[in-house]
């Protein structure tokens, strides 16, 4: 789907990905915005999808065991409606993925938590993470990227976590996205660079810069 959409010359990047019941349980996967997570977790969703109904896949080599089911939480959607907010149909969803995942289920969650306070986010996705991780019912396979790079240090707590980043090199202040994914933890988002290449006024990035330095 991707290639479809890509400037003539550019290729997709294909990448690796190892998922496991014994070492390799959970991968929390960081990096900024526009390199390529979503990209990679729906990647990996379509192949094993493929994989289950007997299709070929497209990969140099794949070794993909019985999948029950595959449980998405990716994009912002609410229900005005109903009076339902973003943050809640985001807990909706991922209630559904913790009442019915099994050992043989796989996971694939974008963003869980950042419909609310920060603090409270990170605590509901370090949460959620360590259920998955702990409880032998629902220790399903999962993929779950983040920009919540304090959820790195649960690799060095929990033995089936484990840290991956999306590669990126910066250049006087610009981002050059490589959309490759390796072991390792990203340190920062580059939200205020992305914000940059969108066409936010110079003040606005400028003043943000700031902001941010007094905040860290």
């Amino acid at each position: 789907v991707v290639e479809r959409v890509l400037s003539p010359g550019e290729k997709y990047t294909p990448n690796n990905c190892i998922l496991d019941n014994i070492e390799n349980q959970i991968i929390i996967l960081t990096g900024p915005n526009m390199a390529g997570k979503s990209v990679y977790l729906r990647q990996i969703g379509l192949i094993v999808l493929l994989a289950q109904i007997g299709s070929y896949v497209p990969a140099k080599s794949a070794k993909i065991g019985m999948v029950d089911r595959i449980f998405t939480r990716v994009g912002a959607s609410d229900n005005i409606t109903t009076g339902e907010s973003t943050f809640l149909v985001e807990m909706q969803e991922a209630a559904n993925i913790l009442n019915n995942a099994t050992s043989k289920s796989l996971i694939l969650l974008d963003e869980i938590g950042r419909g609310t306070s920060t603090f409270d986010g990170i605590s509901i996705a370090w949460a959620i993470t360590e259920f998955i991780h702990d409880n032998p019912e629902v220790a399903a396979k999962t993929l779950f990227a983040t920009h919540y790079h304090e959820l790195n240090e649960m690799a060095e707590l929990f033995p089936r976590i484990k840290n991956y980043k999306v590669e990126v090199r910066e250049y006087d202040d610009k981002v050059i996205f490589l959309h490759k994914v390796n072991p390792g933890s990203a340190d920062h988002s580059y939200g205020i660079q992305v914000a940059q290449m969108a066409g936010l006024p110079l003040f606005v990035t400028n003043r943000a810069k700031e902001v941010l330095q007094n905040l860290e």
